[in-house]
């Protein structure tokens, strides 16, 4: 039907960003808004839920008076979140403490003590995970039990960010099989809540959420919520997706073969697979896809458009005070200067670990190196360095999966990173790969939009929405002669990393 529109929601690390999409697949507003993490002693990082709420009804307030459409035409609104990051709420629904976010590493020796309790075995074959490390939810809440029994002892309901945020919208405590498939406590064949898991951490099932398929309705706003945010009551709230699958949908990376790699804060590889990855040897998540009867692995680096932020912050005062002067964004400027820096960053190399290192060799203690500085080192060679690790960090992955028979033809790469020209060169040339970049650049925004329009009834399915959703932007080949140069880069990325693994483990 003409003149409908429905709403995405992307909660990321250190942003929300909104999409309103028309019934043609037209995207007619992006809008966005950022906060900071708090971080401290002890690997703690943690954000107060109110500002999630907060950003999230300001987001979509911006949507509606940028496309200037009528908001009875808005019929359906999803989210897509960030994974792992918990909100422990009390029976009427309030925060008892500040949100802790995937970065955190508090738990780790409440990560020892369930590894001492559950093999590995047990716990990849029923929750898809190979590892057992602080990220997850479940070594949080013990955590919690442990640490802040008060806490504890109010808490009525432990959500996912997703899931707090359909909660805002709804009154309703709901989640979906893809962001409960990272919480350590969610069988991902079953699509329920393992018991013996919630048992050992302390909590009852029925002090989590309901599970339901991405794309389902699960209610229509509340008072409260059609108020803060501008929307009519009527509009349906409909389950979304955990990011990564979400912007796989918004991609148009449906079925197995393709990679859809995402660099914004963190760099993650959403990899469509037809049946479950149960190998031990290859320790990648395997979780539930929002796409139902398709689960996906999940390579991942914990930081990599963060890197860049932190580096731009730090030390490029200069240029984003430029690019204010410019109207213009100031990471186009930081482009410049990697621009004029030959590959291989004249042998500058960057660890990308600021918050642990991700896949294939997890290591919660790894932290980010430069090395290779000399006096004729400038400020565009560290730059460049930071976008040639978040590509060894993909190849270092693609090379591992290769060895245990994966194919792959084509990169479809998103996240705030795809705007840049040279960082998608940068990956086709280590990666020898082609790299699509797509006009719309955050899909987990598309694709919640996608979810939101299949679910409220404006699409038949999703692979029709995305037929005239999804647009592709450009294609980088790489280039045989950087190709060949980039090999010694790699070795020695990879060299340099194992040379400090003892190190981090005596910090």
């Amino acid at each position: 039907m003409p003149g409908q529109y429905v709403i995405g929601i992307d909660a990321g690390t250190s942003s929300i960003k909104g999409l309103l999409l028309d019934e043609s697949g037209n995207t007619c507003a992006v809008a966005s808004s950022e906060y900071s993490l708090e971080t401290g002693a002890g690997d703690f990082c943690e954000l107060d839920p109110k500002i999630y709420w907060d950003k999230s009804c300001l987001v979509i307030r911006k949507l509606l008076k940028k496309a200037g459409k009528n908001i009875d035409a808005v019929k359906g609104i999803a989210v897509s979140s960030q994974g792992e990051t918990m909100i422990i709420v009390d029976r009427d629904g309030k925060p008892l403490r500040k949100a802790i976010v995937w970065l955190d590493n508090r738990s780790s020796k409440e990560t020892a003590d369930i590894s001492e309790t559950f093999s590995g075995d047990t716990i990849m074959k029923i929750t898809g995970l190979p590892e057992i490390v602080p990220t997850w939810p479940a070594t949080k809440i013990l955590w919690v039990r442990r640490n802040e029994p008060e806490i504890f002892r109010k808490a009525a309901k432990y959500l996912m960010l997703e899931d707090w945020l359909m909660y805002r919208l709804t009154g309703l405590y709901v989640t979906e099989y893809s962001i409960s498939s990272d919480t350590l406590y969610f069988d991902i064949s079953k699509k329920e809540w393992w018991d013996e898991m919630v048992s050992f951490i302390g909590i009852e099932k029925d002090m989590l959420p309901e599970p339901l398929p991405s794309g389902k309705v699960v209610g229509i706003l509340t008072e409260s919520a059609a108020a803060d945010t501008g929307l009519p009551r009527e509009t349906k709230c409909i389950t979304g997706s955990y990011d990564h699958p979400c912007g796989a949908i918004g991609a148009g990376s449906l079925k197995p073969g393709s990679i859809t790699i995402m660099v914004g804060t963190s760099m993650a590889m959403c990899i469509p697979v037809k049946e479950r990855v149960c190998d031990p040897e290859i320790k990648l998540n395997c979780q539930c896809h929002s796409i139902n009867d398709l689960y996906f692995i999940l390579p991942y680096s914990s930081t990599a458009g963060m890197n860049l932020r932190w580096f731009r912050d730090e030390f490029c005062q200069e240029e984003v005070r430029s690019a204010a002067e410019m109207k213009t964004d100031s990471y186009k400027l930081l482009d410049n200067l990697a621009q004029d820096v030959s590959p291989g960053a004249d042998g500058l190399i960057m660890l990308p670990h600021l918050a642990g290192s991700g896949s294939p060799e997890f290591n919660s203690s790894a932290r980010g190196s430069f090395t290779g500085i000399s006096l004729s080192t400038k400020k565009g060679h560290f730059i460049r360095a930071i976008m040639e690790a978040v590509a060894c960090e993909i190849k270092y992955n693609l090379d591992f999966l290769k060895r245990k028979g994966f194919t792959f033809t084509e990169i479809r790469f998103t996240g705030g990173a795809s705007r840049s020209l040279l960082w998608s060169g940068i990956i086709s040339d280590i990666t020898g790969l082609p790299v699509i970049t797509m006009k719309e650049t955050e899909t987990a925004s598309l694709g919640a939009a996608i979810l939101a329009g299949t679910g409220a009834g404006i699409f038949s399915d999703i692979e029709s929405a995305c037929r005239c959703a999804v647009k592709t932007d450009r294609i980088s080949f790489p280039e045989p002669a950087k190709y060949e140069a980039y090999k010694k880069v790699l070795s020695d990325y990879i060299k340099l990393n194992g040379l400090l693994e003892n190190y981090w483990q005596h910090l």
